[in-house]
């Protein structure tokens, strides 16, 4: 459909000029039209330099870390009363505690709930 349109195109173009193709010479050259288009890559430098990407800072959330180092003493001490040979309890940030028990591992993971829109 576009390879006839530009024939056409071509043909008009020539015939205009005072050169008439063939279509068959008008068919070559909006091969090669084409093809030059595919192959065509565009580049382009920007009068400005890019930004660096400004590398936001996380904030610790101190309520969260509060809660969480009070669970994790609290299991540090259930898990000596238990007698448990990993009495390791780790925490992620401050969002969430890593322990063993019973031979299982177990994750205890704190969510902030925001406020709901009024």
């Amino acid at each position: 459909m576009e390879m006839e349109k530009l024939i056409k195109s071509i043909m008009a173009e020539a015939e205009k000029d005072g050169e008439p193709v063939t279509y068959e010479e008008a068919k070559e050259m909006a091969e090669m039209e084409l093809g030059a288009k595919a192959n065509f890559k565009h580049y382009e430098k920007a009068d400005q330099p890019k930004k660096k990407k400004v590398e936001k800072v996380r904030k610790v959330d101190e309520d969260k870390k509060h809660i969480l180092n009070n669970i994790k003493v609290l299991l540090e001490g259930m898990l000596l009363n238990n007698q448990e040979p990993d009495t390791k309890v780790t925490m992620k940030t401050e969002t969430e505690l890593n322990f063993s028990f019973n031979g299982n591992d177990y994750t205890i993971k704190l969510t902030k709930h925001r406020p709901p829109k009024k």
